[in-house]
């Protein structure tokens, strides 16, 4: 069995909150691969056009390699 994994970076983007940005982005991940952990190294938002706030999260997701 191998102790190593691969780690990914992906941007979540919510118009409800970072909370649901980051949780949008973990189990879209792991519907492609199971997500061994995650962790959120960037907070950020935006006003668009409309005048609505759009919460982006920069996220590392671990997968453990077979």
């Amino acid at each position: 069995m191998a102790n190593s994994f691969e780690i990914i970076e992906r941007v979540g983007i919510s118009n409800i909150s970072s909370s649901d940005a980051i949780k949008k982005v973990v189990q879209e991940a792991h519907e492609e691969k199971r997500v061994s952990w995650f962790e959120v190294v960037e907070e950020r938002g935006r006003v668009t056009q409309e005048g609505e706030i759009e919460y982006q999260v920069t996220v590392k997701i671990g997968r453990k390699l077979a």
